[in-house]
């Protein structure tokens, strides 16, 4: 069976992959087979999203029934339900159905009618509480379709620590990262010099270790010290594979959706309030969009700012809003970064000035002409390639460049 679960949780505590692990343990002491967990994470520009939009699906050789009444216990015992929008979800199928459903809450957006007519169609025994919302994450992790699946190791804190500042040896993480990148990335952020694998959030998440494999996450997790997590456990996910994206064209994006898309740098960037960057690009119809670097995405705005009109990119990242907000950056050919000024007088070498638009340049000195103006070529500090936004800044789903141009995973050596 695959028993699939979501939307157990809320901003003030509570981790859908927390009551999925405490579930995997009380379906093992019940006699029943665990044969994967995953993790799935969805179109993460869902309104109704608690933070990563995750949820979870097991699969396991058992009792269907059985199977089902243990995971709805799970939830009812362990769900934040006084969350105003904690709205869970359970279902139990009999074999791995169609991806289609899982693809269109990963990129697009479903209704809980739909989530519930796929589950009748599967002959899924299902339950939703409350509105039920979390029946369109149960069936989409069911329906999961991983072929770039990657690792995460979770570890969760005792209770009695929940909301409390967590305790861990910060030198730790990094000596981890040293160790095990590019095979686990996001552990820590080397260029902000900041952990980012530990939330600050009041959940039971002590840390998650992301990585290509079970066996270079727990190689990642041995160096690690911190207080002593009541509960682990490895799952099979879709992070860091860019599975959310689809291909756009310019002046035809939707909101909402993540996509990839190609364009012309159409104007130099702009700094706004907040030292957020506004990036113009052109299509190949002439239609504009707007790209943004937020401020979170600390030195990568430094790499937008640097671009120049003419210049030709590939962007990634979410439509919202009317603008894309940036996750990847290619620079696929570089324009030249030139600046016009009045050009020097022939005569008396001094600056000329505007004569008046379209009339050209004058010497004010010896009222020698010049039709032209100097133009100056810059040196450029980029070259192209791919940029990518820090760890700090990055979202579950999008890939990191280590995993595109770093080397190819290798075995674990401690394998």
């Amino acid at each position: 069976m695959i028993i699939g679960i979501d939307d157990t949780d809320s901003r003030e505590g509570m981790c859908t992959t927390y009551l999925g692990a405490v579930l995997i343990g009380r379906l093992e002491e019940a006699g029943f087979t665990v044969r994967e967990a995953r993790l799935i994470r969805l179109n993460p520009n869902v309104r109704f999203k608690t933070r990563g939009n995750a949820a979870i699906a097991i699969e396991a050789d058992g009792d269907l029934e059985e199977g089902f009444a243990l995971a709805c216990a799970a939830v009812e015992e362990l769900a934040e339900f006084a969350g105003a929008e904690t709205n869970p979800g359970v279902a139990v199928v009999g074999e791995r159905p169609d991806p289609a459903f899982y693809h269109r809450a990963l990129q697009d957006f479903c209704t809980i009618p739909e989530a519930e007519e796929v589950l009748k169609r599967w002959g899924a025994r299902y339950q939703g509480y409350k509105n039920g919302r979390g029946l369109i994450g149960a069936a989409a992790a069911i329906a999961s379709d991983l072929p770039d699946g990657t690792a995460e190791l979770l570890a969760y804190r005792d209770p009695s620590c929940w909301g409390t500042p967590r305790q861990i040896d910060e030198e730790s993480f990094f000596t981890a990262e040293a160790a095990t990148f590019p095979q686990t990335w996001d552990t820590v952020d080397t260029i902000n010099n900041t952990v980012v694998c530990v939330p600050h959030t009041p959940d039971p998440v002590l840390f998650g270790i992301r990585g290509v494999s079970p066996a270079w996450v727990t190689l990642a997790r041995s160096y690690l010290e911190t207080e002593r997590p009541v509960l682990e456990q490895i799952y099979r996910t879709n992070q860091g594979t860019d599975a959310h994206l689809v291909e756009g064209v310019i002046g035809r994006l939707l909101e909402g959706r993540s996509y990839r898309l190609d364009g012309t740098v159409a104007a130099v960037p702009v700094t706004g309030q907040g030292g957020h960057v506004s990036l113009l690009l052109e299509g190949a119809d002439g239609a504009t969009l707007a790209a943004m670097a937020y401020e979170p995405t600390k030195g990568f705005r430094d790499i937008v700012r640097a671009l120049v009109p003419g210049d030709e990119v590939s962007v990634t990242g979410s439509y919202k809003g009317g603008s894309l907000n940036l996750e990847k950056l290619q620079l696929r050919a570089m324009a030249d970064a030139v600046t016009r000024r009045p050009p020097l007088c022939a005569a008396c070498n001094r600056r000329m000035t505007s004569a008046g638009r379209g009339q050209g340049y004058k010497c004010r000195h010896c009222g020698e002409r010049s039709a032209e103006p100097e133009v100056v070529t810059h040196q450029r500090s980029l070259i192209c390639g791919w940029y990518e936004v820090p760890s700090m800044a990055r979202r579950h789903l999008a890939k990191p460049l280590c995993r595109g141009t770093g080397p190819t995973p290798e075995p674990c050596p401690e394998q």
